[in-house]
C-alpha cells in the first residue's frame, strides 16, 4: 500500500485557501480504495503457492534441460531402487533424485565424494515444499562412465578371488572336440574356422551363435556357456570353449564386461579362452578366462596345435630315437670288444689258478699266525701253572706237612685253640688220610 501524499501535520498546518476542499476529496478516495482492496485481497493456500511455484520452475526453458556440475554426498538407494542423493559444491547443495527406470541403464555405481555431471530438470517436491534435481542422466567427470564401470567390477571381482591363478584350468594340448561362442555373421568365426582346420583339421567344431553386442548380447553369452557345459556333461566332452570377437569401441565390447558373463566364465568346468578385440582390447571376460588370447586369430592357434609342427616335432623325434639307438648299441658293441680282448675273459683258468694261488698263501700265513698264537698262549699257561704249584696247599704236603679238619664241618684247624678234647680231626697227607681223636691239648707257653 502507498504512503498517502498528505500527512496529519500537513494536514492539521494546511492553510485554508480554496483547493483545501478539493484536495481533501481526493485524499479521502485514496484511502477508501485501499480500504476496499485490503478487503478483497485473495489468501492463498501452502499447496496453491507449492503448485505456483512448480508451475514457474516447470515453465522455464532453461530449468528445463540443465546440466549441472558437483560432489556426490548422503548417498541412498531404498528398495524402490530409486536413487537420492545431494549435490554439492563448496558453496551451496542440490537435493536430487534419480528413479529406478532412470539409473538402470547406470554402468557404474554412484559413490559418496565422487565428482559427476548430471542431466535434469528443475522441479518442486510439493510434500516438502523443496525444489530438487530431476536425474536424467549422471556420469562421472574426468572419466567415462564405462571406463568406471568397468574398473569398479575389475576391483571387485579381483578382491573375490575370481582372477586367481590357482583357478586357472590348463588348457588340453590335444584336444578332441572344441566349442566356439561368438557372431555366426563376423570375420571372427571365419578366422577361427580357417585357422582350427587349417592346423589341426581333425579337430570337432560345435559352435554356439550369439549377439557380441547390445543388450541381448549378454544374456545369450550366458546362456550359451550353460549350453555347452550342459552338453558337456549329458552328451559329448568337450575339451575347451574360445569366447571371442573382433575389435571395437569399449560401448560395442561392453558385454564381455557384464558381471553375469564373468561369473558364468568362471563358473564353466570347461576352460574358456577368451579372445575379444584386439591386441591393446581387455575385457573383465579376460581377466576371468582361464587363458587370454589377444585376438581371435591367436584363440584358434592356442586351442589347437599345429599339425605341420606336430609333424616336424616326430620327424625329430624319430632321428633322435635313432641317433639314441645307435649310440647305445656303438657303446655296448666298444664293451663287448673291450670284454672280449680282457684277459679274462680269453683265459678264465688262469684268473682262476691266480685266485687260488691267493687262497694258498692267505691259509699259509693264517696257519703261521694261529701256531703263533697259540705258542704264545701256551708259555703263558705253563707259566701261571708253575706259580698256582707253588702257592697249592699239595706242594705243602709233598713237604712232609699235613692238614688238619674238624668233622664233621670239615673246618681247617689253624690254632690249637680251635680244638677241643674228644673232637673228631681229619688229617691229610700227602698220600691220603687218617682220622684221630683229640685226647689232650696244651697250649705253647709265649716268652
Amino acid at each position: 500500500m502507498n504512503k498517502p501524499s498528505v500527512t496529519l501535520m500537513d494536514f492539521l498546518h494546511m492553510k485554508k485557501d480554496e483547493d483545501f476542499e478539493e484536495k481533501l476529496s481526493v485524499e479521502s478516495e485514496k484511502v477508501e480504495e485501499e480500504i476496499e482492496e485490503k478487503e478483497t485481497q485473495h489468501i492463498y493456500s501452502v499447496q496453491e503457492v507449492t503448485s505456483y511455484i512448480r508451475r514457474r520452475l516447470d515453465e522455464d526453458s532453461m530449468l528445463s534441460d540443465v546440466y549441472v556440475k558437483g560432489e556426490l554426498s548422503n548417498l541412498s538407494q531404498p528398495t524402490s531402487g530409486h536413487l537420492y542423493f545431494t549435490l554439492k559444491d563448496k558453496f551451496s547443495e542440490l537435493r536430487c533424485v534419480m528413479f529406478r527406470e532412470k539409473n538402470r541403464g547406470l554402468k557404474f555405481t554412484p559413490e559418496n565424494g565422487m565428482s559427476v555431471i548430471l542431466r535434469g530438470h528443475i522441479s518442486v517436491y510439493e510434500r516438502r515444499g523443496s525444489y530438487q534435481l530431476y536425474v536424467d542422466e549422471l556420469q562421472a567427470e574426468g572419466i567415462g562412465a564405462l571406463y568406471l564401470a568397468f574398473e569398479q567390477l575389475k576391483k571387485k571381482l579381483k578382491g573375490e578371488g575370481l582372477f586367481d591363478s590357482q583357478y586357472k584350468n590348463p588348457i588340453p594340448s590335444f584336444p578332441r572336440k572344441i566349442g566356439i561362442i561368438t557372431s555366426p555373421t563376423g570375420a571372427a568365426i571365419r578366422d577361427m574356422l580357417n585357422i582350427t582346420k587349417r592346423r589341426f583339421p581333425h579337430v570337432y567344431i560345435l559352435v554356439a551363435p550369439v549377439a557380441v553386442q547390445g543388450e541381448e548380447a549378454p544374456g545369450q553369452i550366458v546362456n550359451a556357456i550353460r549350453v555347452m557345459n550342459r552338453v558337456n556333461e549329458e552328451r559329448m566332452k568337450i575339451d575347451v570353449l574360445v569366447l571371442g570377437r573382433g575389435g571395437g569401441s569399449i560401448e560395442e565390447l561392453w558385454a564381455f564386461n557384464e558381471e553375469a558373463v564373468a561369473r558364468e566364465i568362471f563358473a564353466s568346468k570347461i576352460p574358456v579362452i577368451s579372445a575379444v578385440g584386439h591386441e591393446t582390447d581387455f575385457t573383465i571376460a579376460d581377466f576371468v578366462a582361464d587363458r587370454r588370447a589377444a585376438t581371435p586369430s591367436e584363440a584358434a592357434e592356442l586351442a589347437v596345435p599345429d599339425k605341420r609342427e606336430i609333424e616336424r616335432n616326430l620327424s625329430s623325434l624319430e632321428l633322435r630315437m635313432q641317433q639314441n639307438i645307435f649310440n647305445t648299441i656303438e657303446y655296448h658293441r666298444k664293451r663287448l670288444e673291450s670284454i672280449e680282448k680282457n684277459i679274462l675273459f680269453r683265459k678264465p683258468t688262469e684268473r682262476i689258478n691266480q685266485h687260488r694261488q691267493t687262497v694258498d698263501e692267505l691259509k699259509r700265513t693264517i696257519f703261521a699266525a694261529s701256531t703263533h698264537l697259540v705258542t704264545l698262549h701256551r708259555k703263558s699257561l705253563q707259566a701261571l701253572t708253575g706259580k698256582l704249584d707253588a702257592l697249592s696247599p699239595l706242594a705243602i704236603l709233598d713237604r712232609g706237612y699235613s692238614i688238619c679238619s674238624r668233622l664233621p664241618e670239615g673246618k681247617i684247624i689253624r690254632s690249637v685253640e680251635d680244638i677241643s678234647v674228644g673232637d673228631v680231626l681229619t688229617i691229610l697227607f700227602t698220600d691220603g688220610e687218617a682220622t684221630s681223636e683229640v685226647k689232650e691239648k696244651w697250649t705253647k707257653k709265649k716268652n
